[in-house]
């Protein structure tokens, strides 16, 4: 797929609002990097539309039923780059660690192009709250919580998840309408520590066994691939490990329990 038709390709409300400029500033980057010696665009390339003072439209659109899959992305790689950015380092394995989950998610061909547009943004000095915003109000929840469950990802990539990053990510959850729960119960995912399982299951440690019980149906409910369905199979995949760390948790109670 040719980057003109990726960008371009199942994209709703990402193309309006703070996002939108983000991204439009990007895509002119990108095209003026593309562009021949006579300062036109390549063959098959376009230039992005700006308003008449020069600036990219941030004019949002109506809202769709549901966030696409190019919604679900862009938000993606706009975080990714504020929270990369955190602790002042742009570490290359946490670099290496977005492309490899975008190859994986997206195809090789599909992942260079979402990688081309990261770097671009990257660049930015960009409004974590405006950002934010703009996601938490067009984005259902379970996708936005799918959303952090990646960032935290990024951030653990090079070993270890600095307090800047955490620091980073918890305003972004607080943005993104994200409970205080929800956020220690998927920042639990990626830590050892001995009370892991009670916080991703949004317990305490003197809960009982028909509380532990419950607690797993709720979460599983929550956490399940099928809440995310409508962003398609590749963002579903990457909802099953957040399942497969809530059943892992509930098996490790179950044995400290015995129930």
């Amino acid at each position: 797929m040719s980057f003109s038709k990726w960008i371009g390709a199942s994209i709703g409300w990402s193309v309006g609002g703070p996002i939108g400029a983000i991204v439009g500033l990007a895509l002119g980057s990108i095209v003026d990097a593309m562009t021949n010696g006579n300062g036109g665009p390549l063959l098959g390339q376009s230039e992005p539309k700006r308003t008449r003072q020069g600036r990219y439209s941030s004019r949002p659109t109506k809202a769709p039923k549901q966030t696409q899959s190019g919604d679900f992305e862009v938000s993606l790689l706009i975080l990714a780059s504020i929270v990369i950015k955190a602790d002042g380092n742009q570490d290359q394995r946490e670099l290496d660690f977005v492309r490899q989950q975008f190859t994986n998610m997206y195809g090789k061909d599909r992942a260079n192009n979402a990688f081309r547009l990261f770097k671009s943004i990257s660049k930015q000095n960009i409004s974590t709250r405006q950002v934010c915003m703009q996601i938490r109000s067009m984005m259902d929840h379970a996708s936005r919580l799918q959303l952090l469950h990646f960032l935290f990802g990024i951030a653990k990539a090079d070993g270890h998840v600095t307090e800047d990053e955490v620091r980073q990510i918890y305003t972004i959850s607080g943005y993104l309408s994200i409970s205080s729960r929800d956020f220690e119960s998927i920042k639990a995912m990626f830590y050892n520590s001995t009370d892991s399982a009670y916080k991703i299951l949004e317990i305490t440690k003197d809960a009982t066994v028909d509380e532990i019980k419950a607690a797993y149906r709720k979460m599983a409910k929550k956490y399940h691939p099928d809440r995310v369905a409508h962003l398609g199979e590749e963002h579903q995949k990457g909802a099953e490990e957040k399942f497969r760390r809530v059943q892992e948790a509930y098996e490790k109670l179950q044995k400290e329990k015995r129930f």
